[in-house]
């Protein structure tokens, strides 16, 4: 786990000011760091560009019956793999009102 752990004080020293994610390690995985962030993708993209990540690498999916937004992404940084992953609610679909966008 020492790739992750040390890739985790570089996050911390080079991107402090950047929002502070959920962060998991895992002996499964002991080179990967999960950084998760909730409620803002904003901030997941800030931390894709940070690290300096191919935005078309990012994955899409929803989960939750349709109700939760993930983007998921991997990269490296100080020599470890960093899995950055991003959930925000699925915004609701407003009804049309009666009559309003209908073709005739």
């Amino acid at each position: 786990m020492a790739a992750s752990l040390t890739a985790l004080v570089a996050l911390d020293a080079k991107f402090s000011h950047l929002p502070a994610p959920n962060v998991d390690l895992c002996p499964v995985f002991p080179d990967r760091l999960r950084l998760s962030l909730h409620d803002d993708l904003g901030a997941f993209e800030a931390w894709r560009e940070a690290l300096n990540i191919d935005p078309t690498a990012v994955v899409h999916r929803v989960q939750g019956n349709g109700r939760t937004q993930v983007l998921k992404v991997h990269g490296r940084f100080a020599g470890a793999d960093i899995e950055l992953v991003g959930f925000t609610p699925t915004p609701a679909i407003e009804p049309l009102a009666a009559g309003v966008g209908a073709v005739s």
